[in-house]
């Protein structure tokens, strides 16, 4: 009885967040939060960031000199060298010990280090500039999967109350034929117009949950299943200006998007790649040090030839230092430098193309993005006005309908009009919405419905 006691407000707690969790309304905003949080291609570009975080380091680090060890333990039979004394010994059983360190250092190799480095850092910066780029990718698509659904939710809502009205408008006119008021095909044409309607309503529902299914997979969720939107209370002035001009936006959004950016650095790491080819050419200057000692169980300490050599003693006398450089000077190899030097000037030209395709996208998308915001605004004016004629229109119908002064026909087709008119109304709004949010995206203005 106990456990049922404690079981039981842990249940209800249990219950009560499950419940509360599925009736959570998202907002736009933490769509775009959660999206950036979770996506897998976002994931992808931070590793590949920190790969080109590890290049860069590595890079620098190339300027340090190497040093690297060696030891051995070595037996011989029969013939053998002595090492410390380079004379052979016949029918003897050697041990024989050699330990050594050494390594080099670039000392100048045409500056094809530092230029690496340079390279590394604007590839780094590139690929920062390409997470950011990928995330405001996904801001904006998810921004339309949201909006998708606020307008299939508003036209389930317009299409499921003009059902509404025709299911009134079935039982008044089943009541004016059972009085012998009108006759059964105006009630066969009513039933059969919301016969229609129920399709529509049934479609647009559809519609509705395959974007809340497309938003929950754009955010990872495993299923669409009590997740909501929330819908805030969005209001269009039909005087409203949209500001700036195009020209005057795209000249803001050079110095701000990503992948503008992006692409001049791509070109800058691009013309450190023909620098590096071109240090090629040059003459390579470098220093070897070594450090090596050794022993031999065969060896004799010269002192005294009669006294045991020890292990420790001969690591003492057979220390040998060195220190070296070499000069190294590209004369003719397969003309791969004059090859390398032809492939930068290559690269460097596409670069310079991709960063003018950049331009022109991103051109090409602010006056999309301007036109669009324009033409809407204008369909939705338009739209405005015509659903308050048609409302008005559809009224002075209806009452006539109710009288038995209009056809089902006529009542059919100004009800299908009104409907039309405000899918319009609303789609014109939604994209009218989203278009100016594009504009205000290109701007620097984080994307948002509450403003």
């Amino acid at each position: 009885m106990k456990i049922r006691l404690i079981l039981l407000p842990a249940l209800f707690f249990l219950t009560a967040g499950t419940m509360f969790s599925q009736q959570k309304e998202w907002s736009l905003e933490e769509c775009i939060r959660y999206a950036i949080d979770n996506n897998i291609q976002i994931k992808q570009q931070i590793l590949q960031t920190r790969y080109q975080e590890n290049t860069l380091e590595q890079s620098k680090l190339n300027l340090l000199p190497t040093l690297n060890a060696q030891a051995s333990h070595n037996y011989s039979f029969g013939r053998a060298l002595d090492e410390t004394s380079y004379q052979f010994t016949e029918n003897e059983k050697a041990r024989s010990n050699s330990f050594y360190a050494g390594g080099s250092l670039n000392l100048f190799n045409g500056l094809q280090n530092l230029n690496t480095i340079k390279r590394n850092r604007q590839n780094l910066l590139a690929s920062e500039l390409d997470l950011q780029s990928i995330k405001d990718n996904i801001a904006l698509n998810i921004a339309l999967a949201y909006l998708q659904i606020l307008l299939n939710n508003e036209l389930v809502s317009t299409t499921s109350g003009q059902l509404g009205i025709t299911r009134q408008q079935i039982e008044k006119t089943r009541k004016m034929y059972e009085a012998g008021s009108v006759a059964k095909g105006n009630l066969l044409q009513i039933e059969a117009q919301a016969a229609s309607e129920e399709l529509q309503l049934i479609n647009l529902r559809n519609q509705l949950e395959i974007s809340y299914l497309t938003l929950t997979q754009m955010l990872e969720l495993k299923s669409p299943e009590g997740f909501t939107v929330n819908t805030p209370d969005i209001s269009i002035d039909t005087n409203t200006v949209i500001t700036g001009r195009v020209d005057e936006i795209f000249a803001q959004a050079q110095g701000l998007r990503p992948e503008i950016k992006s692409a001049e650095l791509s070109l800058a790491a691009s013309e450190y790649d023909l620098k590096i080819a071109r240090g090629m050419r040059s003459p390579r200057l470098s220093m070897s040090h070594s450090f090596s000692t050794n022993y031999s169980s065969l060896a004799i300490k010269p002192s005294a030839p009669t006294e045991t050599y020890s292990f420790g003693e001969q690591l003492d006398d057979h220390v040998s230092y060195g220190l070296g450089f070499s000069l190294n000077i590209p004369i003719l190899n397969g003309w791969q430098v004059n090859r390398n030097i032809s492939n930068s000037k290559i690269s460097i030209e596409n670069n310079q193309y991709n960063l003018e395709g950049q331009k022109k996208q991103l051109y090409k998308s602010i006056q999309q993005a301007y036109a669009d915001a324009v033409a809407s605004l204008k369909k939705y004016s338009a739209s405005m006005k015509a659903v308050a004629s048609m409302e008005e229109s559809f009224r002075y119908t209806e009452q006539k309908f109710n009288v038995g002064m209009v056809t089902p026909v006529d009542y059919n087709a100004a009800k299908t009009q009104l409907l039309g008119a405000q899918s319009d109304m609303a789609q014109s709004k939604y994209e009218f919405i989203f278009k100016t949010k594009v504009l205000d995206f290109y701007k620097g203005i984080p994307l948002s419905l509450n403003e």
